[in-house]
């Protein structure tokens, strides 16, 4: 039996992990953090896990830092980094801090399963879009960037985009900030003319990259 845990803030994509990993017999749940803290309170209860799946945008503390310190507590977790973010400077975070996978929030049961797989027999596992980058990264170290940008970006645009990295909806991101889904919609347009990206996943990249969140 391989146990599991997560480490996600999000309830609504904790949920969805977990329904995942229920498809197979031969995981169990151990627990579901909300943050990295949480995480290592729980840990000192029961550190009998195996495999760690970690968000990186956690309050708190984050799923970068909370990977070194579980690595450093407790080295038999292998721990896979499950996120929306694939920018070089996030993947590059992830491979110094020890994660032994990096995969998108997208990834199916059996995409899953196979990380587990090969996280257990010592491997690593990327999703194809992080592979690719990952290999760029190795070949040209000088592509990590630690820039920093505002792009004139409002404090109720960062609010939206913050809420996007979570992975949420319009009608979510609007309850949370009590505004209208139609205000969310209209903020996030404003968002990918500032940032000139096209879509989410061009939009959360340049975020991390330029710490914008």
């Amino acid at each position: 039996m391989i146990n599991i845990a997560i480490a996600e803030d999000n309830s609504f994509l904790a949920s969805s992990l977990i329904k995942k990993i229920e498809l197979f017999e031969d995981y169990k749940m151990k627990f579901h953090a909300y943050n990295g803290t949480d995480l290592l309170e729980r840990l000192k209860s029961d550190s009998n896990v195996h495999i760690i799946f970690m968000d990186i945008q956690m309050p708190e503390m984050d799923g970068i830092e909370a990977t070194r310190q579980v690595l450093q507590k407790y080295p038999h977790i292998k721990i896979i980094m499950l996120t929306v973010l694939d920018s070089e400077q996030s993947i590059y975070n992830a491979i110094q801090a020890g994660a032994s996978g990096y995969l998108v929030k997208e990834s199916s049961p059996l995409e899953l399963k196979k990380s587990i797989a090969e996280a257990i027999a010592g491997g690593a596992t990327l999703s194809p879009t992080i592979a690719k980058k990952a290999m760029a990264i190795i070949k040209n170290p000088n592509v990590v960037q630690d820039e920093e940008e505002d792009f004139n970006l409002s404090e109720r645009e960062k609010e939206v985009l913050l809420q996007l990295s979570k992975g949420l909806n319009y009608k979510l991101i609007a309850t949370n900030l009590f505004i209208s889904p139609n205000t969310v919609r209209r903020h996030t347009e404003n968002l990918y003319i500032k940032l000139g990206v096209h879509n989410k996943a061009e939009a959360l990249q340049k975020a991390y990259q330029y710490h914008l969140i």
